[in-house]
């Protein structure tokens, strides 16, 4: 066996537990969200969150649940060995994701730094919702190979929640103003991880 055949596994597992953590960690610094604390809620946009508490409560418990849920549909082991959990897992995952993109097309309207902003952010909820969908409906088909192609684009959607805030750190320490940032985080966050995702898919197709 050569160190390339088995450095492939390692690569993939790591890759996997590096999205799997981070995903995490940031579902859990956006639950205190769902608590409906204002305090928790980001200072510029308190009194608009306060104001559209369905929508938040939608968008936020949706990408929590999605981000927590999203990695183990990719666990290799976890389909052949237990596809009714698999099964069940994509029943949560997928109304989940369709939450999260309805929510944050409600709040596009009352978004943060208008026009751009809000216009990146609606982007990235009409392509959450268009990915989940498909991946829904070509399951119902029973193409399955089709369905995992979908169901990384929607996951690297909905893994925008956790670029997005890597941007705003990334930048904090620069010089560039927050405002700046945040509005180029609301393209890059979700542009940078599609462009990853097609690239996990054309490796997908060449391994068949």
């Amino acid at each position: 066996m050569t160190s390339t055949s088995t450095g492939a596994p390692r690569r993939r597992r790591a890759g996997w537990l590096a999205v799997t953590v981070s995903a995490t960690a940031i579902a859990l610094l956006a639950a205190p969200y769902l608590t409906l604390d204002p305090d928790t809620f980001l200072e510029d946009q308190r009194t608009t969150y306060q104001a559209h508490l369905p929508a938040l409560i939608l968008h936020v418990g949706g990408a929590i649940t999605a981000l927590l849920l999203g990695p183990w549909q990719f666990l290799p082991r976890l389909r052949p060995r237990l596809p009714a959990l698999h099964r069940w897992t994509g029943r949560v995952y997928l109304p989940a994701a369709a939450a999260t993109g309805i929510g944050g097309l409600l709040l596009v309207p009352v978004g943060l730094y208008p026009p751009f902003a809000p216009a990146g952010f609606a982007v990235l909820a009409v392509l959450t919702l268009v990915s989940t969908a498909t991946a829904f409906a070509v399951i119902r088909r029973g193409e399955v190979a089709r369905h995992r192609i979908w169901m990384v684009r929607s996951y690297a959607l909905i893994f925008t929640g956790v670029t997005f805030r890597l941007w705003l750190i990334a930048l904090a320490g620069t010089g560039v103003s927050f405002e700046l940032a945040y509005t180029t985080g609301a393209w890059a966050g979700w542009a940078l991880n599609l462009l990853v995702a097609e690239r996990l898919i054309t490796r997908l197709r060449r391994e068949g």
